[in-house]
């Protein structure tokens, strides 16, 4: 296993030069402890981070080596679940590669695979697999949170500007396709063996995405119907109709990410009450003669 690209998909690829200059390789990753990363000058957030992944490497060396000794097949706690995955696909790619020689074709993949990977990870997500110039990631897995549709929505709006706003050795600014889909998975089988091992999803959601990535405009996020109706009016779509997907019998649900829509907080945009829903809230304000100050009461009640 190489180090920096471990790190890279933890989102935390900025350490791998301080990895390196330490001589931290794959064998000696099992026993950094706290205070090791601590006196590398690890923050807080980032130590707790490298040492869960670290504990679930050792997980799997154990599981491992359980079976090499037993002959027994090792059994990865596959679960269903539902999971919000996004694809990400890097725009004109084969462009760049008929520009730039190998070595530095590297270093702008580098460069936009760290920037995808490090806007993932501050949404908790996780990155999946890096498949030349595209990116998939898991919002739901292996931590699942409420609100993992609005993230993975969140965390693609972040991207598209970030990647726009990248340096690059040519003229053009580089630009994004993403696709989000949201749906019922199985997850947790390993598949593959040494490095490219990884844990598989089963079902039709990661094909969506992938499907939706297709269709985007460069710079574009388009989300699944389910993953719309997950997220409320939080943000700024367009329907884009029903539209055929390679793959899928029948036509399917699109909708382009426009922008955060501008309303007045979350509780309203998720489609909660408003101050003329709130019973006797105004009269009682008005007896107290404090009408004026109703926006600030508002802020309260948030």
């Amino acid at each position: 296993m190489d180090v920096g690209d471990w790190l890279r998909n933890l989102g935390l690829g900025q350490y791998e030069a301080l990895f390196r200059a330490s001589e931290i390789d794959a064998d000696i990753l099992p026993e950094l402890t706290d205070v090791d990363l601590k006196e590398l000058g690890v923050p807080l957030g980032h130590r707790k981070r490298l040492l869960r992944a670290i504990s679930g490497l050792i997980g799997a060396e154990t599981s491992t080596a359980l079976s090499v000794s037993t002959g027994a097949t090792p059994q990865d706690a596959a679960e269903r679940r539902q999971l919000t995955v996004m694809f990400c696909d890097l725009v004109g790619s084969t462009a760049l590669s008929a520009r730039f020689d190998p070595e530095e074709l590297r270093e702008e993949i580098r460069a936009y695979q760290n920037t995808v990977s490090g806007v993932v990870a501050r949404y908790d997500g996780f990155v999946a697999k890096f498949m030349g110039d595209g990116v998939l990631a898991y919002f739901g897995f292996p931590r699942a949170h409420e609100d993992d549709a609005e993230r993975a929505v969140r965390a693609g709006l972040e991207i598209a500007a970030a990647v726009r706003s990248l340096e690059t050795r040519g003229t053009e600014r580089l630009a994004v396709r993403i696709g989000i889909a949201t749906g019922l998975v199985v997850v947790g089988d390993l598949v593959g063996e040494g490095s490219a091992q990884e844990q598989a999803v089963v079902g039709e959601t990661p094909n969506l995405a992938a499907r939706l990535q297709a269709l985007a405009q460069p710079g574009q996020i388009v989300l699944a119907g389910a993953t719309r109706r997950l997220i409320g009016d939080i943000f700024r779509l367009r329907d884009l109709g029903r539209q055929v997907a390679k793959g899928f019998a029948e036509p399917v649900e699109a909708f382009a990410v426009e922008d955060v829509a501008v309303t007045e907080s979350r509780f309203e945009a998720a489609g909660g009450a408003g101050e003329d829903d709130l019973p006797g809230l105004r009269e009682s304000l008005q007896a107290c003669g404090e009408v004026g100050g109703l926006a600030d009461h508002r802020l309260l009640l948030r």
